[in-house]
């Protein structure tokens, strides 16, 4: 009870209400405006939080990333564009129920099942709160060293058909990380001598280039398209009647929201298509999936709304972040000198209960928000891409310029900015990069805590004082846990070669078959025509008249 009571102290404070509301309402217009997203917004936003407190700084990063998806919904619904790409299922239900006259219908069921997802995250994460604070003190140096490593395998995994250019990616995120004057001895990595590198490269620099100056460089090299709005008439309210209706589906979609947000590298879209698929097998209705369905509509915007507080759940307990938008929160600890993981549970419990009581206020102000003010935020969806390009490419260099008043810092971010607009066209994943540099730090600083303990490979796993061994089971599972991941990702792709191979050896086999008949004609007919050629020259040859 002391710490709930000192968590609502902390939310009393007129700059962490200050931070709910442009949270909350900020990453409901960011999410409208299509081509912006949270992740350009959060990495605009990163430079000015960390003038702030913490507490302060990530409620307002907080808002933005749970709002946005709110915000998302608006146009995918009304013009058939996602606001963010995680919106992107919403279309498909969305849409259709728009052309059928019931945009307003649509955008109401959004909207609750948004809150719906949102809150059960939430109380699901005040639930496992005693538990977290239980597990947490069992991860040492080595355990967070795995799940570390755990969480970068998934990252890389979890890009199915783009396995090997993610695990490239985060491979050069690592060598990144590495860059500048190593953390014991001060001794220099890659700097070949520079000494603009020997400060390394930071991370916001590249999170800047890679998510908010490629945006940029998107948008300005883009058209603007013109956008027709369907009026809306009388309220919103009626969405929370209808959602009531589809309990089983609703449930379903946010407990798979909870789980795979708490899964690091696996996030929104699978948590989605589960929902999806889910919802679609066990409807009355499936033919209507796609067409305007109130269940798909609910299915993908609970999931994806369940994810943002569950994602929190690796980032508070061990360290870890899961994605991109998480590891820029992570770096507001960083800069604030507040490590998440363990101690943070057992030091400063109440800062962990407040932000949980913010994602639930957040939730509320968004929905009261929506509610009354749709008809009007509608209208953010008409700015034009190029003047939104402008602001970004602005924004994101005065950014990047104020972290450290440097130049270099500029050309660095703008480099990163082309490379991440490369990859933006090529439809290869940047978020590996980040990841890479975040937890390729984590397991730099807890492998060289851990080695002074471990002098083997089974040291990992046991403690040893004197005589006696005793066991480390987190250590254990988690190294498990690791070994199935591997075993079921080359189960896949050796599943899926042979599913190819088998595709081929069909198209060989069909198309040998035709050729093989088209060569048995070709051979026929060239043998009746020899033949016929025969026969008719036959007839003209002379008979011989020698008797002799």
């Amino acid at each position: 009870m002391e710490t709930f009571e000192a968590a609502a102290l902390i939310l009393a404070r007129w700059d962490v209400i200050g931070a709910l509301l442009v949270g909350s309402v900020g990453g409901v217009l960011i999410g409208a405006i299509p081509g912006v997203g949270p992740a350009v917004a959060i990495a605009i936003l990163l430079p000015a939080t960390f003038s702030l407190d913490p507490i302060v700084g990530l409620t307002v990063l907080l808002g933005i990333y749970g709002s946005s998806m709110y915000g998302g919904s608006i146009p995918a619904i009304l013009i058939n564009t996602p606001g963010t790409a995680v919106n992107a299922l919403t279309t498909y239900d969305g849409f259709p129920m728009t052309t059928r006259g019931e945009a307003r219908r649509a955008l109401s069921l959004a909207y609750s099942a948004s809150f719906f997802g949102g809150i059960f995250s939430v109380i699901c994460l005040i639930l496992f709160s005693p538990v977290l604070a239980r597990v947490a003190p069992m991860f040492g140096s080595r355990e967070i060293f795995m799940a570390a490593a755990l969480g970068l395998i998934l990252v890389v995994i979890a890009h199915r058909g783009q396995a090997l250019i993610a695990a490239a990616l985060a491979c050069f995120g690592i060598l990144l990380n590495t860059v500048g004057l190593e953390p014991v001895k001060y001794s220099k990595r890659y700097t070949f001598d520079q000494a603009w590198l020997s400060g390394g490269i930071d991370l916001i620099v590249v999170v800047l280039g890679l998510f908010a100056l490629s945006q940029a460089f998107f948008l300005l090299q883009g058209e603007d398209e013109k956008v027709r709005l369907t009026k809306l008439r009388g309220g919103l309210f009626q969405g929370l009647a209808e959602l009531s209706r589809h309990p089983r589906v609703a449930g379903v979609s946010a407990t798979f929201g909870v789980l795979m947000g708490m899964i690091p590298g696996v996030g929104e879209f699978t948590a989605q298509f589960m929902s999806y698929t889910y919802a679609q097998r066990t409807s009355k209705r499936p033919e209507d999936f796609g067409h305007g369905s109130s269940e798909g509509l609910i299915a993908s915007e609970t999931a994806n709304n369940a994810v943002p507080a569950a994602a929190m759940v690796p980032l508070l307990a061990l360290g870890i972040p899961g994605e991109a938008l998480t590891a820029m929160m992570l770096s507001v600890f960083y800069v604030h000198n507040v490590v998440p993981g363990p101690q943070l549970f057992q030091n400063d419990m109440p800062f962990v209960v407040a932000l949980y009581m913010a994602l639930l206020i957040l939730n509320v102000l968004v929905l009261i928000f929506l509610l009354f003010a749709t008809n009007g935020l509608i209208k953010v969806v008409k700015i034009p891409n190029r003047f939104l390009g402008v602001c970004i490419l602005t924004l994101s260099f005065v950014g990047v310029y104020s972290l450290r008043n440097s130049l270099t810092d500029c050309v660095i971010a703008a480099c990163f900015g082309v490379f991440g607009f490369v990859l933006k066209r090529l439809s290869l994943p940047a978020v590996p990069i980040i990841l890479g540099m975040v937890l390729g730090h984590i397991m730099e600083v807890k492998l060289r805590a851990g080695m002074a303990r471990v002098k083997g490979f089974g040291d990992f796993f046991v403690d040893r004082h004197g005589d006696t061994t005793e066991l480390r089971p987190v250590a254990i599972i988690l190294f498990l846990m690791i070994m199935g991941v591997i075993a079921l990702h080359i189960r896949y792709v050796l599943a899926e070669r042979r599913k190819l191979k088998e595709a081929k050896w069909l198209t060989k086999k069909e198309s040998t078959r035709f050729a093989m008949q088209m060569l048995r004609r070709k051979n026929y007919l060239s043998a009746e025509r020899g033949k016929r050629a025969k026969e008719s020259r036959s007839k003209y040859v002379p008979r011989s008249t020698d008797k002799s």
